[in-house]
């Protein structure tokens, strides 16, 4: 038989899987009962619990949550995860700081999928636009500090976030511009950058506005 969930049920599972695509972890049982308006932390435990005895989480040896299935297709709201916007460029690890978000946006599980971790990104310039890349498009960027051959990126490059195409050889990592610009040029690097990300989809900017 079919178990319907309760609305502070979904609530509370949507609050554990954007917790975790966002921060890495599941809220503490403190912080979900923050989110959830409860006085008291035995409030959201008791929700933890029933989620538990559903099958949708399991409580790893650590004692930290993980998902084993999403919110059901048939809860009437569309599966989103929050994905924070960090503006369009920022000083080395300084991007993904709490203090440069400007925003969190309602992502598709589809683009962004639970168990990785995503952000939003302004892209700024014409460097990347035989890519589908434009000035003021949104890039949704999947955390990670490794890429392969032709994957664009987003690298930190002399304290600034810069989207470019991925090319290493065995001596230096070339990041390639894609651009109708003879302007921007490759840049040529060793181990002097940091790779923040790989580009998993683009949101074009309302240019007619």
């Amino acid at each position: 038989m079919k178990i319907e969930l309760s609305e502070v049920e979904l609530r509370a599972l949507r609050e554990i899987r954007n917790g975790i695509a966002h921060r890495g972890r599941a809220p503490s049982i403190r912080e979900l009962m923050t989110a959830l308006g409860y006085r008291w932390p035995r409030s959201a435990a008791v929700i933890i619990d029933k989620l538990i005895r559903r099958g949708y989480l399991v409580r790893g040896l650590s004692g930290s949550l993980r998902l084993l299935k999403d919110i059901p297709d048939d809860a009437g709201q569309a599966r989103t995860v929050s994905v924070p916007l960090v503006g369009t460029a920022s000083c080395g690890g300084l991007l993904l700081a709490e203090e440069n978000v400007e925003a969190t946006i309602p992502v598709s599980v589809k683009l962004a999928r639970p168990h990785h971790r995503y952000f939003l990104l302004r892209a700024s310039g014409d460097s990347m636009d035989l890519a589908g890349i434009r000035n003021g498009d949104l890039v949704l960027v999947r955390q990670q500090n490794t890429a392969g051959t032709g994957d664009i990126v987003v690298a930190t490059v002399d304290g600034e976030a810069a989207i470019k195409e991925f090319h290493p050889s065995s001596d230096v990592v070339v990041l390639r511009p894609r651009s109708s610009n003879p302007k921007h040029r490759d840049i040529i690097l060793t181990s002097d950058f940091l790779v923040q990300g790989v580009v998993v989809t683009v949101v074009p900017s309302n240019r007619g506005a």
